[in-house]
């Protein structure tokens, strides 16, 4: 007896309108021909060759991950991993279906959102799992339906779909990130709002591309293992597909190393600006202090209490005096203008 004929009617009503809440998308694939399904109507579609199955799940709770893998059969390993919301990206192979992990990003009511997605690909059903606010896998849903000439919905056109959307939905990300890199290198170079607040803004871009890195470089492995170790999904008709699925990872990974190296040397490059400001303050501070140094030492001799000092009986000795304070400091700020030091 099954898992699923082994459950009263009370029970699979209830966890029917448990799941609910989490269902986006439940819907079966028959002749050309697509129609929603109820959760618990699932497992008596599971393995049918001329039906496909496509489940999209927003953020499923313990109780609702366990009721999918009653209905599909899924590893136990498999599903403790799909609760999870802090998996390392990965493609892991069971019996009967292939796990995958990854992690999206995507740009969200000009919001950059990262989340999560893990999948079950089986012989003939995928379903989506994902952690996170953002616009979902309607795309899919939408093309699934409206398949081009000679490609049915299936396991291989459905998984190379959505690995598709998530690769694709790293551009508009990145795009976004380099304009705000440009807006914030014109100011750097302008010198405009040139303090701690750019430093933080420029650092805030390079912990964000670092994030956007890990999140994009596992999708070149993901897409490679399923090129080479998985032709049941990989098909000779949609190889070409997945290959430019991994050329697209290749190309997204090197746009945010490009602007990661770009953000470090801005950084670089504002906190030696700052060193050199602090360096010429200092020179003019010095310099200043150097004109002041003249005639403090002069008249504080004559300040002293002495009875012999030069010229202290002649008329004439303050005016010339202060005469040639006042060249020897013209002369000596002269000299320090040319130097840049004033």
């Amino acid at each position: 007896m099954t898992a699923k004929q082994s459950c009263s009617p009370s029970r699979i009503n209830r966890f029917a309108f448990f799941v609910a809440e989490f269902i986006i998308d439940c819907l079966l694939f028959q002749e050309s021909s697509a129609q929603s399904i109820d959760f618990d109507a699932i497992s008596d579609h599971v393995g049918q060759p001329d039906c496909f199955i496509w489940i999209e799940l927003k953020s499923p709770d313990t109780q609702a991950i366990t009721r999918l893998g009653e209905e599909l059969g899924l590893h136990a390993l498999a599903l403790e991993d799909a609760i999870s919301t802090q998996q390392r990206p990965k493609l892991e192979e069971y019996e009967g279906h292939v796990f995958i992990a990854t992690r999206t990003a995507q740009l969200w009511e000009t919001r950059i959102v990262l989340g999560e997605t893990h999948l079950f690909a089986g012989s003939n059903y995928v379903v989506a799992i994902r952690h996170d606010n953002g616009s979902g896998y309607q795309r899919v849903s939408d093309r699934l339906q409206r398949p081009p000439g000679g490609i049915k919905a299936s396991t291989p056109f459905a998984l190379y779909l959505v690995l598709d959307l998530i690769v694709d939905q790293f551009r508009p990300v990145i795009m976004s990130m380099q304009e705000q890199f440009h807006s914030l290198e014109s100011q750097l170079m302008s010198g405009e709002k040139a303090g701690r607040g750019l430093l933080e803004r420029l650092y805030d871009i390079k912990r964000n591309l670092t994030a956007l890195r890990d999140a994009a470089e596992p999708m070149q492995e993901i897409t490679l293992n399923l090129i080479r170790l998985h032709p049941e999904l990989s098909t000779k008709e949609l190889k070409a597909y997945y290959r430019d699925i991994h050329d697209h990872a290749v190309r997204v990974s090197a746009a945010i190393d490009r602007l990661r190296v770009s953000s470090s040397d801005a950084m670089q490059f504002h906190l030696a600006s700052l060193s050199v400001k602090q360096s010429e303050s200092v020179q003019k501070l010095a310099g200043w202090g150097a004109l002041l140094a003249l005639p403090t030492v002069i008249f504080s001799l004559y300040g002293m209490n002495f009875e012999f000092m030069p010229e202290l009986k002649w008329p004439w000795a303050y005016p010339i005096l202060l005469l040639l304070t006042g060249v020897g400091m013209l002369l000596l700020y002269k000299r320090l203008k040319r130097r840049g030091w004033i």
